[in-house]
C-alpha cells in the first residue's frame, strides 16, 4: 500500500549558522497509510512537534522532503496550501485559539477559507459538531461561555470541518479528567470510522497510544529508533525508559517479572494480553506453577525462618540470632 504522507531524509535545522543552530530532525524517514490509526510518542525536545508541523507544510525542510499522496508538497505553493486543507492539525490546549464571536462562526472558519459555499459549509460544520459531541442549541453560544472541554471540542471540530483526509492531534487529552480523556478520544474513533480518516495521535500516555494506536513511532533525539506495533515497540521497555519514556503500567509490571527470572512475554499491555501471557508461563512450567512465575530462586538472609528447637538448643538459637543482632 502506497503511504498518503512520507517524509524522506527529513533535516531540519532552527537558527541555521547562528550560535544557537539546533537540528530538531535529523535524515527522518516516515509515513503513514491511509486508513491507518498511527502514534508518535517522543519526550520533550524529542522532535515530533516538529516532524507533525512538517506534515502539513506550517514548516519547510532545511532538507529532504515531504510527500503527500506521492507528490512534494513543496513543489507548488498551490499544493502547499492545498495540503493544509487535507492534513489538519490540532494543536495542543487548541481552545486558546479560538476567537470567532459563536462556536458555528469558529468552526466554520476553516470550511470558509476552503472557498465553500454556504449550503456546504453549513453541513460540514453540523457535522462536524456531532462528531465532537457539541449540540444545536450551542452552536450560537459565544465559544468563551463553554467549559474547557467543551472548547477543546469546537476547536477539534472546526478542523473537522475540512473534511481531512489526515488529522493529527497533538496532545489532545492533555489536562482533561479521565471522563473527558475517555470522550475526546471516542470523538476521534468516530471520525476515523466514518471517514476511513488516518489519524496520527501525539501523545505522552502510554495507556492512552496503547488502547487507541495500530502502530507507533518512536521519536528521539530526532530520529526514529522504533516502530512497529505497540507490542513490539513495547518489547524495548527498558530503552525507552533511557530515552525519558514510560511504558504502561501493566508492561512496566511484566517487564519487572521478566528481570527478576520469569519466563513470560514482557511486551503485554491490556489485561487481556496479561492473562494470556501467564496461561502460557504456567503451560510451559507445570512443574513450578504452584511456586509461582518465578519458580525456584536463591535464598536470601531476609528469607530465612527459624524454627526454635526443643530445649538448650532454642536458647542458643535465640542467643545466636540476639548477638547477630548486635
Amino acid at each position: 500500500m502506497e503511504a498518503i504522507i512520507q517524509t524522506k531524509n527529513l533535516v531540519h535545522t532552527y537558527s541555521a549558522a547562528t550560535p544557537f543552530e539546533r537540528t530538531a530532525l535529523a535524515g527522518v524517514d516516515f509515513c503513514a497509510y491511509p486508513g491507518e490509526y498511527l502514534g508518535i510518542i517522543g519526550h520533550t525536545g524529542s522532535g515530533k512537534s516538529t516532524l507533525i508541523q512538517h506534515l502539513n507544510g506550517l514548516l519547510k525542510p532545511t532538507s529532504g522532503q515531504v510527500l503527500f499522496q506521492g507528490t512534494d508538497i513543496w513543489s507548488d505553493p498551490k499544493l502547499t496550501r492545498r495540503t493544509r486543507f487535507q492534513v489538519g492539525l490540532v494543536f495542543q490546549y487548541p481552545e486558546y485559539q479560538l476567537f470567532e464571536e459563536t462556536v458555528y462562526k469558529d468552526i466554520a472558519f476553516g470550511p470558509r477559507n476552503m472557498g465553500l459555499d454556504e449550503g456546504e459549509i453549513d453541513r460540514r460544520v453540523r457535522a462536524a459538531a456531532y462528531f465532537v459531541g457539541l449540540r444545536d442549541d450551542q452552536l450560537d453560544k459565544s465559544p468563551f461561555e463553554l467549559s474547557g472541554g467543551q472548547k477543546r471540542r469546537v476547536a477539534i471540530a472546526g478542523v473537522i470541518a475540512m473534511e481531512p483526509k489526515v488529522l493529527i492531534l497533538d496532545e489532545p487529552t492533555a489536562g482533561l479528567d479521565p471522563e473527558g480523556v475517555e470522550s475526546i478520544l471516542q470523538n476521534i474513533r468516530d471520525y476515523h470510522t466514518a471517514h476511513n480518516a488516518t489519524i496520527i495521535l501525539v501523545s505522552h500516555s502510554m495507556e492512552d497510544m496503547a488502547r487507541t494506536v495500530d502502530r507507533l513511532v518512536v521519536i528521539n533525539d530526532g530520529r526514529i529508533p522504533f516502530q512497529g506495533t505497540p507490542r513490539e515497540v513495547f518489547r524495548h521497555g527498558e530503552e525507552l525508559e533511557a530515552m525519558g519514556l514510560g511504558v504502561p503500567q501493566l508492561t512496566r509490571v511484566f517487564h519487572r517479572l521478566r528481570a527478576l527470572g520469569a519466563d513470560i512475554d514482557p511486551s503485554v499491555y491490556t489485561l487481556e494480553q496479561a492473562k494470556r501471557a501467564i496461561l502460557d508461563a504456567l503451560e510451559r512450567t507445570p512443574r513450578k506453577a504452584h511456586s509461582g512465575l518465578l519458580g525456584e530462586r536463591k535464598k536470601e538472609p531476609g528469607d530465612m525462618k527459624f524454627s526454635a528447637p526443643a530445649g538448650n538448643g532454642a536458647e542458643q538459637a535465640s542467643s545466636g540470632a540476639g548477638k547477630g543482632a548486635e
